[in-house]
C-alpha cells in the first residue's frame, strides 16, 4: 500500500510519453470552443473574415485606402489581422489554461508546462490553419497572392504568436495570486491593442510624436516588419522585430520563475476565489 513509484522509462521513453500528453492536450485545447474539431476551426475562420470585411469597408468608407501601402489592399489588411488575433488569442488561450489548482493537475504525468505548451501551439495551430484557408481561398477564388518573402513574413507571425504566449505566462503565474486584475488587463490589452498593434497603418507614415505612442508595442513591431517582408514598395524603418524576440524571452523568463514559484505554493482552495 505505501510504496514509493519510480520511473521505469527511459529518457526516450518520458520524451514519448510527454509529446504524447501534449499531443491528446492540444487536442482538448482545440475542442474547447466547440466539441467538433472542424466547426471549432470553422468559427475562427469566421471570425477573420468578419474582422477583414470589417476593416475593408470602414477604409473604403472613411477613404483611407490612399493610406496603405501600394499594393493588394486586402492582404494589406489580412496581414494585420492574422498576426494581430495570433497574439492575443494565443494570450487568451494561455491565460485560460490549466493552473496548478486545477483539477487536471491531480492526474500524473499532467503538469503545468504541459497545459501552457499545449494551449500555446493549439492557438497557433488553429490560426495558421485558418490563415491558410482564407488566403487559398482568396488565391484561387480572386486573385493570385504575391509575398515577396513568405518564409519571413510567416516567421513575424511566429514571434507574434511568442510574445502573446510569453505575456501569457506572465498573466497565468500572477492569475491565482489577483485573479480579478488579470482578467480586467487581459480584456484591456486585448481591446487596446486593436488600435495599439498598428494594423490600421504602417509606422513609416507616422509623425514622430504619434510614433512613441506605438514603438513599446512587440505586436507593433511584427506587424510592420510583416509588411515589409509581404510587400516589396515597403521597407520599414522604425520598427525591429529584434525587439519583440527580447520582450518575448524576457516575459518568458519572467512568467517561468513567476509560475514556478506559484506552483511551489498552490492551494486547491484557491479555487474558490475565481
Amino acid at each position: 500500500m505505501f510504496q514509493a513509484t519510480r520511473n521505469r522509462n527511459s529518457g526516450l521513453g518520458s520524451a514519448l510519453t510527454l509529446f504524447e500528453l501534449t499531443y491528446h492536450s492540444i487536442v482538448r485545447s482545440v475542442r474547447k470552443t466547440h466539441n467538433n474539431a472542424i466547426l471549432a476551426i470553422g468559427i475562427n475562420v469566421l471570425q477573420a473574415v468578419i474582422f477583414v470585411a470589417t476593416f475593408y469597408v470602414m477604409f473604403s468608407l472613411l477613404g483611407l485606402r490612399g493610406a496603405a501601402i501600394r499594393g493588394d489592399f486586402l492582404l494589406y489588411i489580412m496581414s494585420g489581422i492574422f498576426l494581430f488575433m495570433t497574439h492575443t488569442k494565443t494570450l487568451g488561450a494561455v491565460v485560460g489554461a490549466e493552473g496548478p489548482s486545477s483539477a487536471m493537475m491531480q492526474h500524473a504525468p499532467m503538469n503545468t508546462i504541459v497545459a501552457i505548451a499545449s494551449a500555446a501551439l493549439g492557438s497557433l495551430y488553429i490560426q495558421v490553419l485558418t490563415m491558410s484557408l482564407i488566403l487559398f481561398v482568396y488565391h484561387v477564388g480572386f486573385t493570385p497572392l504575391v509575398i515577396e518573402e513568405p518564409a519571413a513574413a510567416f516567421g513575424m507571425l511566429l514571434i507574434s504568436w511568442f510574445t502573446g504566449a510569453a505575456l501569457g505566462i506572465v498573466l497565468l503565474a500572477l492569475k491565482p495570486w489577483f485573479p480579478q486584475f488579470v482578467s480586467i488587463f487581459t480584456t484591456i490589452y486585448q481591446r487596446a491593442n486593436m488600435i495599439a498593434s498598428g494594423k490600421m497603418f504602417v509606422a513609416n507614415m507616422l509623425p514622430g510624436y504619434m510614433l512613441a505612442m506605438f514603438d513599446w508595442n512587440p505586436l507593433f513591431h511584427c506587424i510592420d516588419q510583416a509588411r515589409g517582408f509581404i510587400f516589396i514598395n515597403y521597407n520599414p524603418h522604425h520598427t525591429d522585430w529584434h525587439y519583440a524576440v527580447w520582450v518575448g524571452l524576457v516575459l518568458l523568463m519572467i512568467g517561468l520563475m513567476g509560475e514556478f514559484y506559484t506552483r511551489r505554493h498552490a492551494s486547491v482552495s484557491w479555487g474558490a476565489r475565481r
